[in-house]
């Protein structure tokens, strides 16, 4: 029996420690898969099963989930955090893990559900999505879906030997619902 948010390509389900502990160990230590992230330390074993038994608990303001296939397999994870319920607004979060899928519409599919998930079953308002300028896949991702750019902080954060620039999108409900309102206004998840 599947369970959790489904989209056409991808499904997101809650953390199992079990089935994602290994995968997200081995994605968060691979410098390719990083090298738009904020953070650039080594992360442990223990660190990481740490963060996955908080966010397992986690119920009030923030929720992690693993993207898998709409066959199971795990390829990454979306998050949806910072949740502001007095305001109804959260910041998200998305990696592909698997390499070999990126370009494949896998991140699209995975965002897009979120956002439906968000809007639809949280009854949030505004998603804010941080992106480190230059993450030019991540940005084309999130502008598919419907955000915008809002801001930029000039030099936000240090990484790999330069400061880098930190885009800010927001994506709200109502422009979310109007655009997607129809399936035949979603694109093909590859494009």
């Amino acid at each position: 029996m599947s369970f959790g948010w489904q989209g056409e390509k991808t499904r997101l389900v809650p953390l199992d420690k079990g089935r994602h502990h290994e995968n997200s160990l081995a994605w968060f230590n691979d410098l390719e898969l990083t090298a738009w992230l904020t953070g650039e330390w080594p992360l442990s074993r223990l660190a990481d099963e740490e963060f996955f038994d908080r966010m397992m608990r986690e119920t009030e303001n923030a929720l992690s989930l693993a993207i898998e296939t709409l066959d199971g397999e795990h390829i990454g994870f979306a998050s949806v955090d910072r949740i502001d319920w007095r305001n109804g607004v959260a910041a998200t979060g998305t990696l592909i893990g698997r390499r070999d899928l990126w370009g494949q519409g896998y991140g699209f599919d995975a965002c897009l559900t979120r956002a439906r998930f968000v809007f639809d079953g949280l009854g949030l308002r505004l998603l804010i999505t941080e992106i480190m300028a230059g993450n030019v896949a991540s940005l084309r991702m999130h502008q598919k879906v419907g955000s915008q750019q809002v801001g930029c902080l000039p030099g936000r954060y240090w990484k790999r030997g330069a400061y880098r620039d930190l885009v800010i999108l927001a994506l709200q409900s109502e422009a979310f619902q109007a655009r997607w309102a129809s399936p035949s206004t979603r694109p093909p998840a590859h494009s």
